[in-house]
């Protein structure tokens, strides 16, 4: 869809559903759909009205100081909720919309938002590295950078700041119209540090028994398409409180991440998350093409591998740090080369997927 059809009042006015990227039918009024899969799930689409989406717009431009002289620059395809709640924003505040529309290259998008006076912008972490590695700096007009979509790495973080791109971590999913939870401009005058998270004012969290976070918002999804007994049928949303795949604590109204419930596997009958591995080795190597994923064993239950897109002597160095600390059900058994790693639109490795190659090559 274009992008000029979303910041139209008559796009928001009607009660048409809309499939972004196309899709399946769905005779839901006022929905606009989003395909997800998540990072290990299965295909689904999720259903959020023009009204949550509205409220999480304005929560986060109130957040971020957005007012009408603004300009929210758009770099992230608007068929997924990511670059859709730019978009959104755009339409709440009045603001100016700056479109990048071509494929990523960080030196010349650098340039352009500069050109382009962007003063807002959000960018998954693989952007945020290619800006760091190329050494550039950030354009003086930009007042904040929402980082989703995975985990920015502390070192990438604090050289991005270091070099004035303004990265503040947040917490956010399809679900959830985009943005739960999101680092203060206050924050921009010390080193980057990924936690905590504060929430934004229109949602509440919770952690349940199993140590998985809860939110509940009227931001959130009002219900999705599942795909079974040969084909699409729409559920509503049946709790005002969403169990997301996501674990940590809640402290007051920061949120602590601590990895991704549904991929946790036992290990020598330990549990183990290998994106909290990962993360721990993104801030002992310099490399970023890398994935920890968990493969079954027939001894141990699973084993981690890390798999990557390079050779393996550079991890060397960061694989024997993580070791020397970590408890032995924790440690890397191999690395594994692959010609790609597999990644959503959004940069996001597809760890389900990425499970089965690794698992097709070593078993």
């Amino acid at each position: 869809m274009e992008t000029s059809r979303l910041i139209r009042p008559d796009f928001w006015e009607s009660d048409a559903p809309v499939m972004m990227g196309g899709g399946p039918e769905a005779d839901v009024p006022g929905l606009v759909f989003f395909r997800t899969s998540g990072s290990t799930g299965t295909p689904k689409w999720i259903g959020l009205s023009r009204r949550a989406l509205m409220v999480s717009a304005a929560a986060v431009n109130r957040h971020l100081d957005v007012t009408r002289d603004s300009c929210w620059a758009l770099t992230l395809p608007v068929d997924h909720v990511g670059g859709f709640g730019v978009v959104a924003r755009v339409f709440e505040s009045g603001c100016r919309l700056a479109e990048y529309g071509r494929k990523w290259d960080a030196a010349e998008c650098a340039a352009w938002l500069g050109e382009c006076g962007a003063t807002h912008l959000s960018l998954v972490p693989t952007q945020v590295h290619d800006l760091v590695a190329a050494g550039l700096r950030a354009p003086a007009s930009l007042r904040a950078i929402v980082v989703g979509g995975g985990v920015l790495a502390e070192s990438t973080g604090r050289a991005a700041r270091e070099l004035g791109w303004p990265v503040l971590a947040s917490f956010g999913m399809t679900e959830t119209c985009s943005q739960v939870a999101t680092q203060p401009l206050e924050v921009l005058d010390s080193p980057y540090h990924p936690l905590p998270i504060p929430l934004l004012p229109c949602w509440e969290a919770r952690v349940d028994g199993d140590g998985r976070i809860l939110l509940k918002g009227d931001a959130l999804f009002s219900g999705m398409l599942v795909h079974g007994d040969g084909g699409w049928k729409y559920e509503e949303r049946s709790s005002e409180w969403h169990v997301t795949s996501d674990s940590g604590r809640v402290e007051g109204r920061d949120v602590f991440l601590t990895g991704r419930a549904d991929a946790q596997v036992k290990i020598l009958g330990e549990l183990v998350d290998p994106v909290a591995v990962e993360a721990e080795l993104l801030t002992l190597s310099s490399r970023r093409d890398f994935v920890v994923t968990a493969i079954p064993d027939e001894r141990a239950g699973h084993r981690l591998v890390l798999v990557h897109e390079g050779g393996d002597e550079a991890f060397a160095e960061a694989l024997a740090a993580y070791h020397a600390a970590c408890a032995g059900f924790r440690r890397i058994s191999r690395c594994v080369a692959v010609e790609r790693i597999p990644r959503s639109p959004l940069g996001k490795p597809l760890r389900k997927e990425l499970s089965q190659i690794v698992a097709n090559l070593v078993l």
